[in-house]
């Protein structure tokens, strides 16, 4: 009896713990070349830039020596929104700030500017859709005319075992993963932090990517860096199904101490 009851408090002891090999970032692991610290990591070289893809928004500014010239190339109370509540309600729900400002990319890759009209700017890279917009304008006025083209930082979703699942922005022209991981709060113990998927969005369809937390590979790799609309899903660990990373601990206690309390009674009526 005395046997069973040890056999069974070391499960239970094992199965509660998580090693922290599964939890902790940033290790060397055996498989890679080891990283020293203090060691210079080039960024990978990314596949290619975010393309503007329908259904985005962004913001365009103009800016001229008069003006009275630029007034009619804005919605009526876009630059008024632009500093006032519009943007701060968009940021609040995980939303595009430039939902209420912006111009919206239509199903075919167009925007519409007054006096401009439809402006395709779909498929196109931050930088190239400025040129677009910026050919257009030229074509219209004689004076010179600045344009700025931006979208909105970077959009992204969490799903799965983060603290704060949902819609996200930073408003910055690069994110991290860890930065991303960060903003969407420090994943429950049950995250599987080595197989964390990346749903990305390209211009031809979308693909199913997978990294690993763990490893300080990571920092090289083309996928430190975040896109936008990217989706990061972060996969719960099989013992999941028993409860939640805070509570798991003491359902085994409370089991454990039920069970040693039986095994007690049944080894004294036996005697």
């Amino acid at each position: 009896m005395r046997n069973i009851f040890i056999l069974f408090f070391l499960a239970a002891v094992s199965f509660s713990c998580i090693s922290n090999k599964k939890i902790v970032y940033l290790q060397n692991l055996p498989e890679n070349e080891p990283i020293e610290l203090d060691t210079f990591i080039p960024y990978a070289k990314m596949e290619k830039q975010y393309i503007l893809q329908p259904f985005d928004y962004v913001d365009i500014d103009f800016a001229a020596t008069d003006e009275e010239l630029i007034k009619g190339f804005e919605f009526q109370g876009a630059r008024g929104a632009r500093g006032g509540g519009a943007n701060r309600m968009g940021m609040m729900g995980g939303g595009d700030m430039f939902f209420f400002t912006g111009y919206g990319i239509d199903k075919d890759g167009f925007i519409e500017v007054p006096k401009l009209g439809k402006i395709k700017i779909g498929g196109l890279t931050e930088e190239q859709a400025k040129i677009v917009v910026q050919e257009a304008i030229n074509d219209y006025f004689k004076e010179e005319v600045l344009v700025r083209l931006r979208i909105a930082g970077v959009r992204f979703t969490t799903l799965g075992e983060f603290q704060n699942v949902g819609n996200h922005v930073l408003l910055r022209d690069r994110v991290t993963i860890f930065e991303a991981v960060a903003a969407a709060g420090e994943p429950s113990l049950l995250g599987k932090r080595h197989k964390m998927f990346i749903i990305r969005q390209y211009d031809e369809g979308t693909k199913l990517h997978q990294v690993n937390l763990n490893d300080r590979a990571l920092l090289a790799s083309p996928f430190y860096f975040i896109q936008n609309n990217d989706i990061l899903y972060l996969e719960p660990m099989k013992i999941r199904q028993y409860g939640r990373a805070d509570n798991l601990l003491g359902v085994v206690q409370i089991v454990t101490g039920l069970v040693v309390t039986t095994l007690l009674f049944v080894n004294l009526f036996s005697n």
